[in-house]
């Protein structure tokens, strides 16, 4: 019984290797040649509460080589300066415009809400939606829409580089493409026609904006707390093809301050890489951290140096191809393991009583 454990074990590791050794092997990069044609860009950017961010997403998106853009904000009931800050930009560039949100209407969670009425303002033939918290390259733009255009997709999502200065950052950020890089070959997110192969990020996400007014994704997604994911699987539903690529120096973000962001953050859509089956999502956690105290106890010295090299070479894949210190995932591999079963806890506690505060709202 012991053995065939093992045997599974050492067979799911592998499987991880492979699956990251491909996003190694196929990464998708962004071109060098940026394209000569100059189509209206709408940037679309949900804000709450983000007068600390939105300043430098603004005057990265006012840098860019691509200057036929139109920059609009949502500010969606902020409690801050968030507002001020947008008008100090409106008064530098006139691409710049703001309008306050309506009151979210039942049904709704509030950043679907916010992009559904971007989605309404804009008028450009590309529509990007882009988190206040991002930074960019001045050349980002340009290349995003000479890499759209090769490729010819209906939607394209980019993972950003994640920037961590905490140790509680450290401790949970990795885990996003930790299971994304070992489950997923983001390859065959834009080869194959299989919804269930589907990846994607709110924090940058490019579409063509025909195939966007054609579906109206954010309507349709607009009690879904991972709408990203879920709108990358509509398209594909609908044969829109749909590319996900990751670890692209351009595109910089820190998504959480602290540990316990980073917990409530992730609580909010880990179990969704797994179909949001919280069974799958443990049985991920078993296999990839008990076999940690497990093998060296059970297996042989052939198992345990299989099984580790395994393990630590497909950390060190991952960190590569997310753009992330080896050394640091590396030391932190057991704390990381036992935070990632501390957020699939809190993910099943909410779920079960249904309330969990973001951004200064409940969400379902």
């Amino acid at each position: 019984m012991i053995s065939i454990l093992i045997y599974l074990i050492l067979g799911f590791a592998m499987i991880q290797w492979i699956v990251v050794l491909v996003n190694l092997v196929f990464k998708a990069r962004l071109p060098q040649l940026k394209t000569i044609e100059t189509p209206l860009i709408s940037v679309l950017i949900p804000a709450r509460n983000e007068q600390h961010n939105i300043g430098n997403i603004l005057q990265d998106l006012i840098n860019q080589d691509y200057q036929n853009i139109e920059i609009i904000v949502c500010n969606d009931h902020s409690e801050d300066e968030t507002q001020k800050v947008i008008e100090s930009f409106m008064n530098l560039d006139k691409r710049v415009q703001v309008f306050d949100s309506q009151p979210l209407p039942e049904g709704w969670l509030g950043k679907n809400w916010a992009c559904h009425q971007l989605s309404q303002k804009a008028k450009g033939t590309y529509f990007l939606f882009v988190d206040a918290d991002v930074r960019m390259n001045p050349d980002l733009v340009s290349t995003t829409l000479q890499y759209h255009k090769n490729q010819k997709v209906g939607l394209l999502t980019i993972f950003p580089t994640q920037k961590m200065d905490s140790l509680g950052e450290y401790l949970t950020v990795p885990l996003m493409h930790y299971i994304l890089l070992t489950l997923l070959p983001l390859i065959l997110v834009r080869k194959s026609h299989y919804s269930s192969l589907s990846a994607a990020n709110g924090q940058f996400m490019f579409f063509d904006a025909a195939k966007y007014k054609q579906i109206d994704p954010h309507f349709l997604v607009r009690n879904n707390k991972v709408e990203d994911i879920v709108i990358a699987g509509i398209f594909k539903k609908h044969h829109i093809p749909v590319a996900c690529i990751t670890g692209i120096e351009a595109i910089k973000c820190r998504m959480y301050q602290n540990l316990n962001e980073g917990i409530q953050g992730f609580s909010k859509n880990m179990v969704t890489f797994f179909g949001n089956s919280y069974l799958l999502a443990l049985l991920f956690w078993s296999f990839t951290t008990l076999p940690l105290f497990f093998i060296p106890f059970t297996g042989t010295i052939l198992e345990n140096i299989l099984f580790f090299l395994l393990y630590f070479t497909t950390k060190i894949m991952v960190s590569i191809v997310a753009k992330q210190n080896i050394f640091k995932n590396i030391l932190l591999f057991i704390p990381q393991h036992v935070i990632m079963l501390i957020i699939i806890i809190q993910s099943l506690l909410y779920s079960k009583n249904r309330k969990q505060i973001w951004k200064g709202r409940f969400i379902s």
